[in-house]
């Protein structure tokens, strides 16, 4: 019995071992991350001051949310990369 115990063991180690380097590389971002931001909103010029300031207020909204969103996702993404690499030298 022990003989086979250890004959199975051998087998099954050995199945595991590999003389081929293995190489991982950091993945892609995928592409349902990468959003681009909203075009801003413009005005005709025919519009009134009350259309202006709600126009500039959506604007900066707009653009200040997509901005941090984006500035967030690139320092998590390249500082998780570093990490990665670190790990795999």
């Amino acid at each position: 019995m022990n003989k086979y115990l250890a004959s199975l063991l051998l087998i099954l180690m050995s199945g595991c071992s590999t003389v081929v380097p293995v190489t991982v590389k950091f993945p892609d971002a995928p592409d349902r991350i990468k959003i681009r931001c909203p075009q801003l909103k413009t005005l005709n010029e025919e519009a009134k001051l009350s259309d202006i300031a709600k126009t500039i207020t959506e604007n900066y909204t707009t653009y200040y949310e997509c901005a941090v969103r984006n500035d967030a996702w690139i320092e998590w993404y390249e500082t998780q990369k570093i990490i990665f690499e670190k790990l795999n030298k």
